[in-house]
């Protein structure tokens, strides 16, 4: 019925201990038995989606007149540097992607302080060194300077002072932050590029006794005068910072400026225990709609039924490891998807068991009828898994280029949900029909197959 059943028993209990030990604990660590040390090591923590645990969900628009294009290098240079900011901020597991031609989604889950990261994201993050002359200006001074990143010109205002701009911080190297020499506030320290020191240094020498003014966004950060000519490319950024405020600043200028302005359109803030809720319906909406199919399986093909129904208990282990393993984050509408894999998994079940119902019908023995039943089985399988992941592939790539965050989810829990379904259905499932019929071998057909 099956060659090397021992084998195939063997990798089936290899994979549901790995498949266990990944569910059932949050950090795999392997230690070597010789020296202690650890050889291998990885957090299996389940990651839950922003409708599971709450948090902060923000839809960023390009803040520049309908009229006005955006390119999609553009907007996909600011997805990554807001991608960044946040990360740096310590916002783990957040998802930034484009949605269509002009907007952003970010998506936050478990954030509690949801004013820093809309805060941070919005800012353009320009930093201009501005000659201000003989002109010292007061922090938070907003002024006008000659430099666009779009290379139109600029035109002040009636009455309102141009200034030049000497250089901007796309010269920067690095960017640390450390306290001032009182110990008191923070600075922030900055090393230019080669280009930008010589600018700097060129600057600085003929400009002696001057203001050397700092501005972010047009806003004035600090208006310091140049004691000497500065040489080497390194300075610091003084004003009145707290560690918060100069970290958050630092970050700004360690991932560059965004080259287009971003807006928030729409913001949606998800409690926690909205989150725990809908998690803990959708665990016992599962279960119940587990419990009933595996009834009605047992009921309805007695042996294979059993043999349907522990290899869907498997199915949902090996699926949960593969999530918590590869860190994919679950949401309600994944979790849909997973539980409609597993009806795909149960419809290759039904579709085999009704091929040997049939081929014993047709007075095949026992062993021919299963072997039959696989066989002829496969083509109707094969072609309908294939379609649902064809379907789960194009819902993805609408998902991606749409920023439907909720849409790929469910085409990537159904996708893999197919994949690990087609295994268990065809490998486990068969291997244990097998060691059901090797331990109680059936003489009565229509009483254990329910012919």
């Amino acid at each position: 019925m099956i060659r090397n059943l021992p084998n195939r028993i063997a990798f089936v209990v290899l994979i549901l201990a790995a498949s266990l030990w990944i569910s059932f604990t949050s950090e795999i660590k392997i230690l070597n038995p010789v020296g202690g040390e650890t050889l291998f090591e990885r957090n299996v923590e389940p990651r839950l989606g922003l409708d599971l645990q709450g948090g902060l969900q923000v839809l960023l628009e390009a803040d520049i007149p309908e009229d006005q294009t955006v390119s999609a290098e553009a907007m996909e240079i600011a997805r990554s540097i807001v991608q960044q900011r946040t990360d740096a901020l310590g916002v783990n597991e957040n998802l930034i992607q484009l949605a269509g031609d002009r907007r952003i989604v970010g998506e936050f889950p478990g954030l509690a302080d949801s004013d820093a990261v809309l805060a941070i994201i919005q800012q353009t993050g320009l930093l201009e060194f501005v000659d201000t002359g003989d002109t010292g200006l007061d922090e938070g001074t907003v002024i006008t300077t000659d430099y666009s990143p779009t290379g139109v010109p600029v035109v002040p205002a009636e009455g309102e002072i141009l200034y030049h701009t000497i250089m901007t911080g796309s010269e920067l190297a690095s960017v640390t932050v450390g306290p001032d020499q009182l110990g008191r506030n923070y600075i922030i320290n900055f090393v230019l590029k080669s280009n930008g020191a010589d600018i700097f240094a060129e600057h600085t020498a003929a400009n002696t006794g001057k203001f050397l003014t700092i501005v972010l966004d047009k806003r004035v950060i600090s208006s310091p005068v140049i004691q000497d000519a500065i040489i080497g490319g390194q300075g610091s950024i003084s004003g009145s910072f707290t560690a918060e405020s100069a970290n958050a600043f630092a970050v700004q200028l360690r991932y560059g400026s965004l080259p287009v302005p971003l807006k928030v359109v729409e913001t949606r803030i998800i409690g926690p225990t909205l989150g725990a809720d809908s998690l803990n319906k959708s665990l016992v909406a599962g279960l119940i709609g587990m419990a009933i199919v595996a009834l009605f399986m047992i009921i309805y093909y007695r042996m294979p039924g059993i043999a349907a129904v522990l290899s869907i208990l498997i199915y949902a282990i090996i699926a949960f490891a593969v999530f918590k393993w590869f860190h994919f984050t679950l949401t309600l509408p994944g979790i849909a998807g997973f539980l409609l894999s597993t009806g795909s998994a149960l419809d290759a079940n039904i579709l085999i068991f009704e091929r040997i119902k049939e081929e014993l019908r047709n007075g095949r023995s026992l062993v021919q009828a299963l072997d039959l039943g696989w066989t002829r089985a496969w083509s109707s399988i094969r072609d309908s898994n294939l379609s649902a992941i064809i379907t789960a592939v194009i819902l993805f790539w609408f998902g991606s280029s749409f920023g439907a965050t909720i849409v790929k989810g469910f085409s990537l829990t159904l996708a893999l949900g197919v994949g690990i379904s087609l295994f268990t259905a065809i490998y486990v499932t068969r291997t244990l029909l097998a060691i059901l019929i090797n331990g109680f071998k059936p003489k009565n057909h229509e009483l254990w197959f329910g012919l």
